[in-house]
């Protein structure tokens, strides 16, 4: 080793090889002399060595040491005014080099090269490379990564290339540190939902590529992918966009005649992004060509978003969609959709010429409690035109088409931390029959209550006993109640019939045990109500009939009411020995007896003429249009029977390894009801009420649930059918005349192991006013055709199936209804009916379902629906039809998944004949 001393007044100091084994000296000695920081190498370096320059002047000197682990160079300073006047040359790296390789590393000073071979790695500020082969010429700060043979001649350790979130596996790369420009050969690309391949690939800085050859697909299978788009020049935006050239779109490598001039592809890093969605064509005989769900989809922010979608029909008919969804994390979450439809059936000048308007409204919003757990706001809100479902040009819901009900509901409940707690809510309810389109809305109701009172308990918080049991309560209801049509909604003539009144009660009530096993309780009832508007009844000569005249004003009545109970549980077995297969039965029995008295309130009825000679006079109260209705004017004093009865067994269990018997329900409930009005005079009112018995069980494992129920009643009827005071016993009949029974059958299977035999409920067609289940068909929204018709809720691992010991997931849903009737002697069947809903996987790739049903009563199918879908791996193919009714349709979709590529589809779906 040799120091020479420079006329620039620095030390260049010059190494000669030591010894071959020494690579990592060397490797610091060309470091030092280009001015790198510090290169590290995983191989144990050799003995410590250390190394000292010659004294340049008495004012400086520089000092190399090596610890055995790096080496550092340090620099003292010994006088400020002499200093050095040339710069020293920046060094080409600006960060720590790490790198291994399992075979060698070559280092070749002559040429500038450092060779890493097989399982070869380097890390360099965000680059991390990997590869078979690795050569680093660190005179051009260029890196070289490429793959290496086996034994066989077959490539192995492709190159991973990895630079911040941007991962390329190519054959081969050449990349250089300083001006961070790279050339990449046959590279593979993951940028979102989109895998790219390219030929040649030449990446200009960290933003922009230039791709050369490349291939564009949503396949998990980048090198053999069933569909690609083929284009030979790319501009490519890591997380922003891709703009190519021609592109190409091929299937099963076969192009076809799909080709555009140019192509624009965003890929952005957030969840979503705002960009046009492309309408698809359809035809219908009734209102011409179509374009349908076309529009723009806005990305807002990352808390809401909004969607704007339209139809348009060559007859005139369009439609216009609003879809929002927001949420804020632990906070709340919702959506909001309006629709709107302008339609029109055939032409202007025939007959069956129809123009209309319909429209819904769809609101859910739903608060997380954690955000502040004394107050909670929540909404769920389905209202609109009645015949929407029905008529609707963008919906093929046929269990929201056979409901008959649309319902809404908006709260908002505060607690009130005092003593005593207070507890208040708003609430907004609509509901809406789609038959007769009344709509019943209440606007607000308002609800208060103060938590218990307990007025006789002492210091010692002990409530026991008759007194110390005593509390009350109070409750105030407010409510202002709208009786509409569809035709007058949002118009104000909706308001002129609006019901307000306020109801205060203030419940007394208190529970003792009685005789040790016997409950008791007591409760005396204050209710105030009042009303701002009443009425006047009176006969009017020029009608010639009877009229109510509002009364405006402030009115109130006052009411009160006492009622008690009485009960006790009954625990019975039935032993029928430790060697039978049913060992036990308990049998529990739950008799309650309760009264109730409520006196008669004649004060608060008036007499008003019937007729214009006012010799005949009815009663009336003038609070009987109230919302919440006139106190009575007759006393009732009645008792009340109930029982009540649980069934279950011990059996051997079928596993022998288990010690103790298994417990079976037979049956859940069997519930017995009556009562008996004391004040009964045998004419106008007769005694005893119907007794209603009602039970349920499950059976086969919990899978099938049964419910049934029937009316008994003890009196007898006359020719018109009217019950008189006879019981039925006495005038030749049974005991009991059943009036009328209902019986139904719920089960559902699966193949899925134990209990889950749910499937994912259909959250949108449930929203919509339909089933959970799919016994009325599923519901398709036609906004996203994507959705698959059938549960997806199975790992991807269940999916694929060997051929010989192949796992199809089946499901089948079925319900049975019975329902007899004879009120009037009829003795007849009035419902009889069978619904069954079954999916199966007929193919790891196939599906298919149906839903049918029989009425027995009417003699005809009931909805039918046929289903069948085709998994082709990033596309999917599906079919359904109904095949007869008022809904008779039929639809076909083939599309790619991806919602990056949703516009890519053929959709064509005939219309129903409604």
């Amino acid at each position: 080793m040799t120091c020479q001393k420079t006329s620039h007044n620095f030390t260049k100091i010059a190494f000669k090889p030591l010894h071959t084994n020494l690579f990592n000296i060397v490797l610091l000695s060309i470091f030092l002399t280009i001015g790198a920081g510090k290169l590290y190498s995983q191989d144990t370096t050799k003995k410590a060595t250390a190394i000292a320059t010659k004294k340049q002047t008495d004012s400086s000197k520089t000092v190399v040491t090596n610890t055995g682990k790096s080496t550092t160079i340090i620099k003292k300073e010994t006088d400020s005014i002499k200093k050095d006047t040339i710069k020293p040359q920046k060094a080409f790296l600006d960060g720590k080099v790490k790198y291994k390789a399992e075979k060698y590393v070559k280092i070749d000073q002559k040429k500038k090269l450092i060779t890493l071979y097989d399982k070869a790695e380097l890390y360099y500020q965000d680059v991390e490379l990997k590869s078979g082969i690795i050569v680093m010429d660190y005179e051009k700060n260029e890196v070289y990564a490429g793959r290496i043979k086996d034994s066989t001649g077959a490539y192995k350790q492709y190159p991973n290339f990895k630079q911040g979130t941007n991962v390329v596996e190519p054959d081969s790369i050449r990349f250089n540190f300083k001006t961070k420009k790279a050339l990449i050969w046959n590279s593979r690309s993951d940028q979102g939902e989109f895998k790219i391949k390219a030929a040649i690939t030449k990446k200009e800085n960290d933003s922009v590529y230039f791709l050369k050859g490349a291939r564009f697909t949503t396949s998990k299978d980048v090198d053999n992918p069933e569909y690609y788009f083929q284009t030979n020049k790319v501009k490519f935006i890591p997380g922003k966009k891709v703009v190519t050239g021609l592109t190409n779109m091929v299937i099963a490598d076969v192009p076809t005649p799909i080709a555009l001039p140019f192509a624009f592809f965003p890929m952005s890093k957030e969840t979503s992004i705002s960009g046009l969605i492309l309408p698809s064509y359809n035809d219908s005989n009734t209102r011409g060509f179509s374009l349908q769900n076309g529009g723009y989809y806005f990305a807002l922010s990352n808390n809401y978003d909004l969607t704007i979608l339209g139809d348009y029909y060559t007859n005139g008919s369009y439609g216009m969609r609003f879809e929002s969804s927001y949420a804020e994390r632990y906070k709340y979450r919702g959506n909001l959709n309006v629709r709107f439809e302008n339609l029109i059936t055939s032409e202007r000048g025939y007959p069956d010429y129809l123009k209309q308007k319909i429209y819904n409204i769809q609101w859910s919003h739903s608060k997380d409690s954690k955000s502040n757990p004394n107050s909670s706001f929540s909404a769920s809100v389905n209202l609109g035109s009645s015949k929407y479902f029905r008529q609707s040009i963008n919906q093929a819901n046929i269990g929201s088409n056979l409901n008959n009900t649309l319902s809404s509901s908006i709260s908002y409940s505060k607690t009130f931390n005092s003593v005593p707690q207070v507890r208040m809510s708003l609430t907004a309810t609509h509901s809406q029959n789609t038959q007769t389109e009344e709509i019943n809305m209440t606007l607000p109701t308002l609800q208060v209550s103060v938590d218990r009172l307990y007025p006789f308990v002492g210091k010692d918080g002990v409530k026991k006993g008759f007194f110390k049991n005593i509390n009350l309560q109070y409750n105030l209801s407010g409510k202002n109640s709208i009786v509409t049509t569809d035709s007058l909604f949002f118009k104000p003539q909706m308001f002129r019939n609006a019901k307000t009144g306020i109801e205060h009660t203030i419940p007394i009530s208190t529970n003792f045990k009685l005789f040790k096993y016997f409950s008791a309780s007591s409760s005396f009832n204050y209710r105030e109500v009042w009303y701002t508007k009443t009425i006047n009844r009176s006969y009017d000569d020029e009608q010639s009939k009877v009229v109510d005249n509002i009364v405006n004003g402030f009115d109130a009545y006052r009411t009160y009411s006492f009622s008690s109970s009485l009960g006790t549980t009954i625990y019975g077995t039935f032993n029928f020995g430790a060697d039978k297969k049913i060992k036990s039965i308990r049998h529990v029995m739950r008799p309650s007896v309760s009264y109730g008295y409520t006196p008669s309130f004649e004060k608060y009825y008036d007499t008003y003429a019937s007729d214009a000679t006012g010799t005949m006079t009815k009663q009336y109260s003038r609070f009987e249009a109230g919302i919440f209705g006139a106190p009575g004017i007759s006393n009732s004093n009645t008792l009340g029977f109930d029982l009540s009865n649980t069934f279950e067994a011990k059996v051997t269990d079928k596993d022998s390894t288990k010690l103790e018997p298994k417990k079976v329900m037979l049956l859940n409930n069997l519930n017995f009801s009556t009562s008996y009005n004391l004040n009964a005079d045998g004419k106008t009112s007769l005694a005893w009420s119907p007794v209603r018995v009602s039970g349920g069980t499950q059976l086969f494992a919990n899978k099938m649930n049964v419910n049934f129920g029937a009316t008994l009643d003890p009196y007898a009827i006359d020719n018109s059918g009217t019950r008189i005071n006879v019981y039925n016993i006495d005038n030749g009949g049974s005991l009991f005349r059943m009036t009328s029974a209902n019986m139904t059958l719920n089960y559902a299977i699966s193949s899925k192991e134990k209990d889950k035999i749910k499937k994912d409920k259909n959250v949108q067609s449930e929203r919509n006013g339909g089933r959970e289940d799919d016994l009325f068909g599923t519901n398709t929204d036609l906004n996203d055709s994507r959705k698959s018709q059938f549960s997806e809720s199975e790992k991807e691992e269940d999916k694929i199936s060997e051929f010989f010991n192949a796992k199809l997931p089946w499901d089948m849903t079925f319900a049975y209804s019975l329902t007899y009737g004879n009120n009037n002697r009829e003795k007849k069947i009035i419902g009889n009916s069978i619904m069954i809903s079954a999916n199966a996987d007929i193919s790891p790739k196939w599906k298919a379902g149906v839903s049918t049903g029989y009425d027995f009563v009417q003699k005809g199918v009931t909805f039918t629906q046929l289903r069948f879908e085709r998994d082709l791996l990033s596309w999917r193919m599906d079919f359904n039809w109904t095949p007869f009714g008022t809904n008779a349709n039929w639809g076909f979709f083939i599309g790619i998944k991806s919602g990056v590529l949703s516009d890519i589809k053929f959709d064509k779906r005939s219309r129903t004949n409604r």
